[in-house]
Formats: C-alpha cells, sequence, structure tokens
C-alpha cells in the first residue's frame, strides 16, 4: 500500500487558497483514478479515500490537522496502515516555486515548510517523498507578506495551471508506485 497525502487546512474558509493545494491536489487525483468518496477517519484524524494506482493500493489523506501540524495525522496513518516513510507521497504547496511548476523530491529537509517539519518530526526522518507544487507569483514582489498570501484564494487563472498541474502530476505519481514496488 502507497499513501499519498495531500496537506491543506480545513474548514470552509481556506477550501480554495493557495496553501490548500494539497487538498485541492488529492480531489483532482481522486476523482481521475476513481477512489472512493472522502471519508472521515477519527483514529487517523485525517479525510481518507481508498483506490488503485497501476495495480498498487493507494490511500489518499488530507489531514484535519491544519497545515503546520501534519505530522500528527501522517505519523498516526502511518502507524496504523504499518507503512514505511518510503511508502509514503506528500502534495504540498511551495511559496518558493513559481505556480504552474512542480519539483518532486525524496529524501530532502523542509525548505522552510511547516507541514514537512512536523511529518519529518513525527515520522523520525525525512526518506519519504514530496511533490512542491509552486504558488508563487510571476513577479514575486508582488507576494508582500507571506502569510496573507498563501491564505489568499486562487484566482481564476490560478485555478487553470493548478488544473493542468494536477493532470502533469499524475505522471509522476505513477512512476513513483512503480518504483516503488
Amino acid at each position: 500500500m502507497k499513501l499519498i497525502v495531500g496537506l491543506g487546512n480545513p474548514g470552509k474558509q481556506y477550501e480554495k487558497t493557495r496553501h490548500n493545494a494539497g487538498f485541492l491536489l488529492l480531489d483532482m487525483l481522486r476523482e481521475h483514478y476513481g477512489c472512493n468518496t472522502w471519508s472521515l477517519s477519527k483514529k487517523c484524524n485525517s479525510e481518507i479515500a481508498e483506490g488503485m494506482i497501476n495495480e498498487q493500493k493507494i490511500l489518499l489523506a488530507k489531514p484535519m490537522t491544519f497545515v503546520n501540524n501534519s505530522g500528527q495525522a501522517v505519523g498516526l496513518i502511518s502507524q496504523f496502515y504499518k507503512l514505511k516513510p518510503i511508502d509514503i507521497l506528500v502534495v504540498h504547496d511551495d511559496k518558493d516555486i513559481t505556480l504552474g511548476e512542480i519539483k518532486f523530491q525524496t529524501d530532502r529537509g523542509h525548505a522552510g515548510h511547516n507541514g514537512i517539519r512536523s511529518i519529518i518530526e513525527h515520522l523520525g526522518t525525512q526518506n519519504f517523498s514530496r511533490i512542491r507544487v509552486g504558488i508563487a507569483p510571476e513577479e514575486k514582489e508582488r507576494m508582500k507578506e507571506t502569510a496573507d498570501y498563501v491564505l489568499g484564494k486562487f484566482g481564476m487563472f490560478e485555478r487553470r495551471t493548478l488544473k493542468a498541474v494536477g493532470e502533469n502530476i499524475q505522471k509522476d505519481i505513477g512512476q513513483w508506485i512503480s518504483s516503488n514496488t
């Protein structure tokens, strides 16, 4: 089994914000791969959906712990399903990468992302994979206050770009699953 975690904040007020890029992309993946509907797992403090990719069982998870405490939920899921860190892929926003760009990485530090920092702390290792999804504007000086920017909602153009990112990462996820079976 493989675990794909999307980072974001629970609650209506955060639904379409840049910081919820991980949640938004997992919604696209769930639909694309025909996974079952989201259900709240209290024991894992996450919304969970199960499915298959490349004949491999997958678990999609959206932690309900807020981004900065994502490690708590990822740790619970990992323990409950007896997953190794190498079987975990985290999809999250990155304010240092331009919107539309992604970086696929394995066994890397948190690069200042508090959600990733929390996951590393709870798993006791950084040996898991991540897809860093750019949310920064082309002109970085347009991002005045970081918190206001990442908690701001995606505009129409940005939503289209994010949809294209969702289509592009499907190939990366398929390759990740195939290479780790």
